[in-house]
């Protein structure tokens, strides 16, 4: 969780909302990928830690489906993410602060507990949680100035 929060850090670096995620290979304990959010900067409401971090390693692979592998991400998943969580089939999903108002894991649509969802991975929350959340909460302060 500590390389994924640094990679929250590099995103409100450049002015983005300070979510960052990694993949690693459990059975290595290597990073495999990492991303933090673009959106402004790919002009892409897409471009999400998740979603690039789970692109990035697929296209590594050269697969769709990344199933062994665990995504660390600072934020709860939204909706979208989590489609793509269970579109690739990962392992497990370990995130620190919880998204009251736009995560979609352990709050809103609770997407994973949907009887059409395909697949489920392991769910750990508030790993560094309170770190998570604080980087958030002094990033939009800054912004509200």
């Amino acid at each position: 969780m500590r390389a994924a929060l640094e990679e929250a850090k590099k995103a409100a670096a450049r002015d983005e909302v300070p979510v960052g995620a990694v993949i690693v290979d459990p059975a290595t304990g290597e990073i495999v990928a990492r991303a933090g959010n673009r959106t402004t900067e790919l002009s892409d409401p897409s471009a999400h830690a998740e979603m690039l971090a789970i692109r990035q390693l697929c296209e590594t692979l050269g697969q769709q489906r990344i199933p062994g592998y665990d995504l660390y991400v600072t934020l709860e998943p939204c909706t979208m993410c989590a489609g793509a969580i269970a579109f690739a089939r990962l392992r497990r999903v370990v995130f620190a602060a919880t998204d009251e108002k736009g995560g979609a894991v352990e709050s809103g649509v609770r997407f994973f507990d949907q009887p059409t969802c395909h697949h489920r991975p392991d769910i750990q929350s508030g790993l560094m949680g309170e770190e998570g959340g604080l980087l958030l909460k002094n990033f939009f302060k800054e912004k509200r100035k």
